[in-house]
């Protein structure tokens, strides 16, 4: 089944609050003829053109090909939190690297979020940046390790922007009755993730590189040249970026072993007005909570709370998403149990086995970034730049990067999706307990 097609119409935006509002471009030619380029890149999502604009920067030529339309993964569809560090704990990946790998790999996380910031202030991108992002405990017994890891972060990796709140001071941040603590992170943030994209376009647009939609890789061709052949169009290349994320299909036979695409799902409500708004969130931070299925929820600017929980582990979206989100937002906020949804939509992401990004070079000139597992919009605009640097010969970030293991995932591309399935039921029911 073809997920670039199977929940969505060819060449238009999803029905999601984002696409309503947001300042599209023109519709872009597809890709023609035998074309040729210093670097062709794969996907127009944040890294797509992320890395389209700093390899033009850097005097590159360079396309984008997109299947459907800028931003339409992802990248358009997401909850729009700017998360800091990585997707896993500093706890976690020290475990998972060792203390001084997993220290690298803090300072990038912190580079992805300056890099957003740095990016809304542009003209070209049309979203502001709301600083904080509060990582809520659903459970009592997970409130002594927030506290500690604050303690931890201040103390060995000198960040000071983290904050331990106990159940009384979430209460006063999130009016719900379902969290005992958390960690109120004011570096982090919030941003209309569409418009970042459609920003970053322009910004490609302006420093040289050209974007074409409608254009399908339906082929590579790997060699000191390389070779993308879509319908209509064959480009030949010195380097590839591949930046498609779960939807990378079979266009690549080792990245699908360790990417899974599921798919997610978030509501829009009706305005509420200022009381309102700040009785249910005080202060416009965004929330994401300890769930391994994470809810997470933050206002719009035009003041709609944009309320994102459940996934599914097939192909296709469930038919009436509203009514499936409505559940846990219920659980959150008994309060709106009943409040009018006006958007409902969902969007595939792509995860990994250990929910660390996969970065990883093949036959030398190929490089591949994806499996950003809900953390991407932060990572994934700071891939494209490392992209480019890699492709600069500057290589220190992509192997700090692409030296995290990604275990490929068990059962191969035919037994995954229901092993996972059965995984997530797991750890759905443990959330529970």
């Amino acid at each position: 089944m073809d997920l670039l097609t199977v929940n969505d119409s060819a060449g238009a935006y999803p029905g999601s609050f984002y696409a309503s509002r947001a300042e599209k471009l023109p519709k872009f030619a597809p890709a023609a003829g035998d074309l040729t380029y210093d670097v062709c890149i794969v996907g127009a999502g944040f890294t797509g053109l992320s890395a389209a604009l700093h390899l033009a920067q850097r005097g590159y030529k360079v396309c984008v090909l997109e299947a459907q339309r800028i931003g339409f993964g992802a990248s358009g569809r997401n909850g729009g939190q700017v998360g800091q560090g990585q997707r896993l704990d500093q706890d976690a990946l020290e475990a998972l690297v060792g203390t001084d790998h997993a220290k690298a790999l803090w300072k990038i996380g912190q580079q992805s979020v300056e890099l957003v910031r740095e990016l809304a202030v542009s003209d070209q991108v049309h979203a502001d940046f709301h600083p904080g992002v509060l990582h809520a405990d659903h459970k009592a017994s997970f409130v002594d390790h927030s506290k500690a890891y604050v303690e931890k972060m201040a103390t060995e990796y000198g960040y000071e922007h983290l904050t331990f709140l106990d159940k009384d001071a979430v209460r006063q941040r999130v009016n719900s009755p379902a969290y005992f603590g958390g960690t109120l992170d004011m570096r982090a943030g919030h941003i209309d993730p569409l418009e970042l994209a459609l920003g970053l376009a322009r910004l490609a647009l302006a420093a040289g590189a050209e974007i074409f939609e409608d254009s399908r890789v339906i082929d590579l061709k790997e060699g000191t040249t390389t070779s993308v052949i879509t319908n209509s169009a064959r480009i030949s290349a010195s380097h590839i970026v591949l930046a498609c994320n779960g939807y990378i299909g079979s266009l690549h036979k080792d990245i699908p072993r360790r990417i899974m695409p599921i798919n997610n799902y978030i509501v829009a409500t009706k305005p509420f007005d200022t009381p309102l708004q700040e009785d249910t969130i005080n202060g416009n931070i965004a929330v994401a909570d300890s769930k391994f299925v994470v809810n997470y929820f933050r206002f719009s600017d035009d003041h709609r709370l944009l309320f994102g929980g459940t996934e599914s582990y097939g192909y296709k979206f469930p038919k009436d998403i509203g009514t499936q989100v409505r559940k846990p937002l219920a659980e959150i906020f008994p309060q709106l149990a009943n409040v009018p949804l006006d958007y409902a939509w969902g969007g595939t992401l792509a995860i990994t086995m250990n929910r660390m990004p996969h970065f990883a070079r093949y036959a030398g000139n190929i490089l591949s970034f994806s499996g950003y597992s809900g953390h991407g919009v932060a990572m994934g605009t700071l891939a494209g730049q490392i992209a480019a640097e890699a492709i600069s010969g500057q290589a220190e970030r992509f192997d700090v990067m692409a030296k995290v293991p990604t275990p490929k995932f068990p059962g191969g591309q035919s037994f995954r999706q229901p092993l996972l399935a059965l995984a997530m039921l797991w750890y759905a029911l443990r959330d529970k307990l």
